[in-house]
């Protein structure tokens, strides 16, 4: 089954004031996503500034849609997508 990732990089010199709020928005979406079973990985980035995101069972046009609907998703700096063929 192929994968897409997603590299999210928000733009964390200027969060707005509720950026707590909108965490836990955005915490409460991935869950959703992980017991649909079409979040297969989630990495935080260690310069804590986005994550890294693999989807599993769903077409592009479906994940950016997803990604666009995301809390974060108003936060972006720079939002990357690659399509990946599993081997192992």
């Amino acid at each position: 089954m192929n994968r897409i990732q997603v590299i999210l990089t928000i733009d964390i010199e200027n969060l707005p004031k509720n950026f707590s709020e909108i965490l836990i928005k955005e915490q409460e979406v991935i869950e959703k996503w992980k017991t649909e079973g079409i979040l297969d990985h989630l990495f935080l980035r260690e310069t804590k500034n986005g994550a890294v995101l693999i989807f599993k069972g769903i077409e592009e046009r479906e994940v950016k849609n997803l990604i666009e609907s995301l809390p974060f998703y108003a936060l972006r700096k720079n939002i990357e997508y690659y399509n990946l063929i599993k081997k192992f």
